[in-house]
């Protein structure tokens, strides 16, 4: 059995976003020592670093907390009984589906992800977080496209999905990945997803998206904003961060 003494879920925010306009910005500013113009510009490269710096605290578990607290809103608006089996889509760490083992200990879960280059996550990081958690009995890994699930129809009795589907690359139409997930889930069975719902352009309304999702003959669908909790600071609700977050949940 592969053990650890304590998870690693890492940051929705990179050290490299903090370090990349860090490095820009002091490089400019060196610069400027020949072209004072440039000295503008590596204020805003600091502001941004700046920015992402602030982000990065308020996410992580001993600064605002806020990345635990936005997976949390998953499993609060997931109706489900724990009888069965689940899927997480885009686990990534595996935070949202250790979170979900240990909140239904009769379930088995099935975190998959691409894992891509962009991510320092792994399914080697999420097995160890499991066994860490002490929930690895119950739980399995695999590297799988959102796009395409490698299960027949209606395996799971219950579907969730925390930021993974606006970061899909393949899927042209983002609703097509909404569609796919629910293909997977039995008659009956509960889902929650959230994701950038409100960006209109790739999902339409939000009345829009819950009529398309019952025209594909789901039984029962809503849409929950989630983009202005309270615990969420008024400076991460930007478009290229949390801003445009919503839930949609329902039963098929």
């Amino acid at each position: 059995m592969v053990s650890v003494k304590k998870p690693y879920y890492g940051n929705w925010v990179s050290k490299r976003l903090v370090l990349m306009p860090v490095l820009i910005g002091l490089a400019l500013l060196v610069i400027a020592l020949l072209f004072p113009m440039l000295v503008l510009l590596a204020i805003v490269f600091l502001l941004i670093a700046a920015y992402f710096a602030y982000a990065r605290r308020m996410f992580s578990a001993r600064g605002g907390n806020v990345q635990n607290k936005i997976y949390d809103l998953v499993l609060a608006n997931l109706a489900w009984n724990g009888q069965g089996k689940l899927l997480d889509i885009g686990c990534g760490s595996a935070a949202l589906t250790i979170k979900l083992a240990k909140k239904y200990p009769n379930a088995r879960l099935t975190g998959v992800d691409f894992w891509g280059h962009n991510w320092s996550y792994s399914k080697k990081i999420c097995e160890k977080n499991a066994a860490a958690e002490g929930v690895s009995d119950r739980v399995t890994f695999q590297k799988a496209s959102a796009m395409k699930l490698p299960f027949e129809d209606e395996t799971f009795d219950a579907v969730v999905s925390n930021l993974t589907f606006h970061e899909v690359r393949d899927a042209k139409d983002k609703k097509e990945l909404i569609r796919e997930a629910l293909r997977v889930l039995k008659k009956g069975g509960k889902f929650t997803f959230q994701d950038l719902f409100l960006v209109k352009k790739a999902y339409g309304t939000p009345e829009e998206l819950v009529k398309t999702i019952k025209g594909w003959g789901i039984s029962e669908v809503k849409f929950v904003d989630t983009h202005k909790e309270s615990f969420i600071p008024r400076a991460l609700r930007m478009p290229f961060m949390v801003g445009p977050i919503g839930i949609i949940t329902g039963k098929k």
